[in-house]
């Protein structure tokens, strides 16, 4: 097994050890060097808005951190586990009811001990939900 092999079955253990991902039926769809893209089925269980039948925004929430972490993990200059520092998250719209809900993460830059990435949330269409912006902790970067 290759590293980029092993980084992404660690990125797959990293989500399954995590019980809201597990809660919320989170699928990792590709990871690899740094990008991770996660997806979750829509489900009425998670609706913000019983009305119009959107989902909770910390769906989106928890969807856009998870994809970043994982991609922070999946980092050739990360060698373990991550945590969270700083999240912004900008609400564009409403994710369309009924659709699956996915993140595209990106690490983009990983010093000694932090990792910077950006993700975006999209449902089945092209047109963003939310974007984001974090910083993660990095555990023994190499490089």
């Amino acid at each position: 097994m290759n590293d980029t092999d092993k980084k992404a079955m660690i990125a797959r253990q990293f989500i399954a050890a995590i019980p809201h991902s597990r809660a919320l039926d989170m699928r990792v769809d590709t990871v690899h060097s740094g990008r991770a893209e996660l997806s979750l089925p829509y489900n009425e269980r998670f609706v913000g808005d019983p009305e119009s039948g959107v989902l909770h925004g910390g769906v989106v929430t928890a969807l856009l951190d998870t994809a970043m972490g994982t991609a922070v993990v999946s980092h050739p200059q990360s060698m373990g586990g991550t945590a969270t520092i700083d999240l912004r998250i900008d609400y564009m719209r409403s994710a369309t009811k009924g659709q699956r809900l996915r993140a595209e993460a990106e690490c983009y830059r990983v010093t000694r001990s932090v990792a910077f990435v950006r993700a975006t949330a999209y449902d089945e269409s092209d047109e963003p939900v939310a974007a984001a912006a974090g910083a993660f902790t990095v555990e023994g970067a190499k490089g």
